[in-house]
């Protein structure tokens, strides 16, 4: 019998866990005899558009085959579509991945993700497309409290710890970084808590200790994050 409509939707910003979501999708589906592989492919419009005529559709036909059986995750996939440009190929990846979708469909299952407004105009200016992808899914912005938590989580992984200050340095840290550009979530928490690291290292190393405990070299202090150019103003 014919699986359901398994093809989905993940809208969100960056770093809100699209990624992680649809890997833990595919090896769900997979557990489930919908796939028949635990894989997950990740590409975006460069892996499937060509440049010259002639060159998009043997581009998106080996990206499918390489992904049949598992999961095709099209980051971005708004970008696949430029109306204002009448010699751009996205709209023959699209064609190709539409046929796919409809007459693979208990073969491969798509995932389609990007911003939110972005998406809802791609789905508007491609009918087709919208009418067989029946699972939405919206992923919204960490609030500051769930970007502390996923801190603290990502540093315990690492063995490190953050003093009551040092939390409440992160806490302040992520409010002034979310009115920044480029905010993407828990990757910038990840990226900002590496430089904390370093620079946490560099503290250590000019403080020409004689005996360094564990505690020492595992602790993260707020000096660490109060650093950043974040708070240079």
């Amino acid at each position: 019998s014919s699986s359901p409509g398994l093809h989905m939707s993940f809208t969100g910003s960056p770093g809100t866990g699209k990624t992680t979501v649809a890997e833990k999708m595919a090896d769900i589906l997979y557990r489930l005899n919908y796939i028949k592989k635990a894989q997950l492919l990740t590409v975006t419009r460069d892996d499937l558009v060509g440049q010259y005529i002639g060159h998009t559709a043997p581009k998106t036909k080996q990206v499918l085959k390489n992904a049949m059986g598992g999961v095709l995750f099209i980051d971005e996939a708004y970008y696949l579509y430029k109306p204002d440009n009448e010699r751009d190929y996205g709209s023959e990846a699209i064609e190709i991945i539409l046929q796919v979708m409809e007459n693979k469909r208990d073969e491969i299952v798509m995932i389609f993700a990007g911003y939110k407004e972005k998406m809802d105009k791609f789905y508007a200016s491609n009918p087709g497309l919208s009418s067989r992808v029946a699972n939405h899914v919206d992923f919204p912005d960490y609030t500051p409290d769930e970007l502390v938590a996923i801190g603290k989580l990502i540093l315990d992984e690492q063995q490190y710890v953050l003093t009551a200050d040092a939390e409440r340095a992160l806490y302040h840290y992520i409010e002034r970084r979310k009115q920044l550009p480029h905010f993407a979530n828990a990757r910038s928490i990840r990226n900002a808590l590496d430089r904390s690291r370093m620079r946490q290292a560099n503290r250590i190393f000019s403080s020409n200790q004689d005996v360094l405990t564990k505690a020492d070299l595992v602790t993260i202090h707020a000096e660490d994050i109060l650093k950043s150019r974040v708070f240079a103003d």
